[in-house]
């Protein structure tokens, strides 16, 4: 019997509902509701970078309107229920996940150890403990409190001093944890101090880690390959997630379904739960207004995955020199309905108090009909009121072709 098949439309709405994309985006939202959303994700991506907003509080805010940058702040430095650690990236994370990053940490010291000493990081084994000490003994620190005569390493993108780096070993091995933010700046205490002792004390074996982590991403994804199991968290090894998958298989407890692309290519083997054929009449269609996704949303951070789906090729170019970009620095996908339809290039001017559209691309095939244009003029000014700019302004020629 042939796999069943998931149709393209299908897919990218269930992908859509499981990445809390096919909510009411302007339900109040309360605390419990905002812990909720984040657990539903899995994890949020943090990012420095801030040309309109963080991309932590970007991707909240595409999922519901009434999101404030404050409310996660609060989740995280007074109630404790969302820590800060490493999945791919640096990412906010539920509390309540903290036992099944305590064999990360084991695994991340080793290889951590062995990366960093060939990766420019001279000096930061020989000051560990001594870094420890200071925070276990002076209480919350950031790197700048410390290294005081210490070279930094030449070149690269992070030029960390050997005490920064021990600090950042330390967040990422789990004996500290990020307590707060000054600005964008870590603030790094014992974890004991930051994390409540019941999310401390258990920790899995592993393969209660291994299900843990591969049940967690398939519910998310909604279909997926071990490949992209592995790569959810980034907890597990791809051997791991094959192995998981291979006994689950032979359990029966998963199938294989295919999905088809948007470009009308050869359906895609992935695994699924055995009743999601069942359900796919009750997947929701997202709401049809327009939103702005962070270049990190959470839709987006498998490229691969997105241009099968979706049929949207997409890359952040701020490591592109400039000449060299297609369409910008820091270019946000749009997303209308269960379509992505285009990428806007714009910047929060915030001295000047603008919001400011330096250029707009639709998709190819994606017209610019009045009420699509008043859809992306309507999101421009929930953006605005977003990042509490005084108006929106457009440069001239901001419409672009994307051919």
């Amino acid at each position: 019997m042939s796999p069943p098949l998931i149709p393209n439309t299908v897919a990218r709405r269930l992908f859509l509902e499981r990445q809390g994309l096919a909510r009411a985006p302007h339900r109040k939202l309360s605390r419990k509701g905002l812990l909720d959303l984040i657990e539903g994700l899995g994890f949020v991506q943090v990012d420095s970078i801030n040309t309109v907003e963080r991309a932590h509080h970007q991707i909240l805010f595409a999922r519901n309107q009434t999101y404030r940058q404050a409310q996660l702040t609060r989740l995280h430095e007074r109630d404790a229920a969302v820590f800060e650690n490493w999945t791919h990236d640096a990412s906010i994370i539920p509390t309540a996940f903290y036992p099944y990053w305590r064999p990360k940490f084991a695994r991340e010291a080793a290889r951590l150890t062995e990366r960093w000493r060939k990766w420019r990081r001279d000096g930061f084994e020989a000051v560990l403990n001594q870094v420890l000490d200071r925070v276990a003994d002076g209480g919350p620190v950031m790197a700048r409190d410390l290294g005081d005569g210490e070279k930094k390493n030449a070149g690269g993108w992070w030029d960390w001093h050997p005490s920064k780096t021990a600090l950042e070993f330390h967040w990422r091995t789990g004996a500290l944890a990020v307590a707060r933010r000054e600005g964008f700046q870590k603030v790094y205490d014992l974890t004991e101090r930051v994390i409540p002792e019941a999310h401390r004390t258990h920790e899995p074996d592993d393969a209660a880690f291994i299900d843990w982590a591969c049940r967690g991403a398939l519910d998310r994804l909604g279909f997926a390959t071990s490949g992209e199991l592995a790569a959810f968290w980034a907890l597990v090894t791809p051997d791991e997630a094959k192995r998981w998958c291979r006994a689950k298989r032979e359990a029966g407890e998963i199938i294989e379904v295919l999905v088809a692309p948007a470009d009308d290519g050869k359906p895609r083997a992935a695994l699924a739960w055995p009743d999601l054929p069942d359900r796919l009449d009750e997947v929701p269609p997202p709401p049809g207004r327009v939103r702005t996704l962070s270049p990190f949303d959470p839709l987006l951070r498998d490229r691969g995955r997105a241009q099968r789906l979706f049929g949207f090729d997409y890359r952040i170019e701020v490591f592109v020199p400039e000449a060299k970009r297609r369409y910008g620095y820091y270019v946000f996908p749009l997303l209308e309905g269960d379509r992505l339809i285009g990428r806007i290039d714009m910047k929060h001017e915030r001295q000047a108090g603008v919001l400011r559209v330096k250029g707009l691309w639709l998709e190819p095939k994606v017209r610019r009909s009045r009420g699509r244009m008043d859809g992306i003029a309507a999101e421009l000014e929930r953006m605005r009121r977003f990042t509490a700019a005084d108006r929106v302004a457009f440069d001239d020629g901001y419409l672009r072709s994307a051919d």
